[in-house]
């Protein structure tokens, strides 16, 4: 299977009802993907592979940020 496609496998991925362990792995896949996704783009700097990895990489976010928690507002 090509990076492209299992970087659509993960972004069709349903992310809700997770455990913690779940969100680390799904982290580092994204994390993986993203990787190989900028190997290709430095060779050919293909728009589409850029645009991919920024929709990989706000999804990252989401997960890295409820993994975390949110941060507290207050003192």
């Amino acid at each position: 299977m090509d990076i492209l496609e299992e970087a659509t496998i993960f972004e069709k991925a349903k992310m809700s009802h997770m455990s913690t362990s779940d969100r680390v792995v799904a982290s580092r896949e994204a994390k993986r993907l993203i990787l190989a996704i900028n190997e290709q783009y430095k060779e050919t700097k293909d728009e589409d592979l850029m645009e991919v990895m920024k929709r990989l990489t706000v999804k990252k976010k989401k997960i890295e940020i409820r993994l975390k928690g949110k941060p507290d507002s207050g003192i």
